[in-house]
């Protein structure tokens, strides 16, 4: 009988996995809005395998920031743009199997890849890391790509209120 934290991996990979497939099918409704929410889903079932390699402090940062900020700006922009449900289009036959089959290489190579691996017994690594640090090491080395990011963000979404903006006449 596998260990409870085998379930809760298994659960985990299998709801990131689904969500995540179901954030470009979404066969339920054609609204970017449940692709979104799907979205959400898939960030905290892979903050649930953060969780599961100990790894706390990646896990509330996959809440907090992109649970929480990014899918709030993402909700902000669908909403702003006023985006209708999208008509279903035609599949068209050659391009659905030239991906089909890209897909297929892909997988293949990946199942050769994970054959030919032998297994070693590592030492499990040492974390020297601590939040402190990190914030440290954010704010003192990485300050100008920090605050390059912030602006980026900033002047997307002016951007996405002036494309959005409605002419009055």
């Amino acid at each position: 009988m596998p260990a409870t934290a085998d379930l809760f991996f298994y659960l985990f990979a299998f709801m990131t996995l689904f969500c995540g497939v179901m954030v470009v099918v979404n066969p339920f409704s054609r609204n970017p809005v449940t692709s979104a929410v799907f979205l959400v889903l898939t960030i905290l079932s892979m903050s649930g395998l953060f969780i599961l390699l100990h790894a706390f402090f990646l896990a509330a940062v996959q809440v907090i920031v992109y649970a929480g900020a990014v899918i709030v700006l993402f909700l902000f922009v669908i909403m702003l743009l006023d985006l209708k449900e999208e008509e279903r289009r035609k599949i068209k036959v050659v391009s659905a199997s030239i991906g089909s089959l890209a897909v297929l290489a892909i997988a293949g190579l990946f199942v050769k890849s994970i054959h030919e691996t032998r297994t070693a017994s590592l030492p499990l690594p040492f974390v020297e890391g601590t939040v402190s640090k990190l914030g440290a090491e954010l704010f003192t080395r990485f300050l100008l790509p920090f605050e390059i990011v912030s602006i980026l963000l900033l002047v997307a979404m002016i951007g996405v209120i002036l494309l959005s903006k409605k002419d009055l006449k």
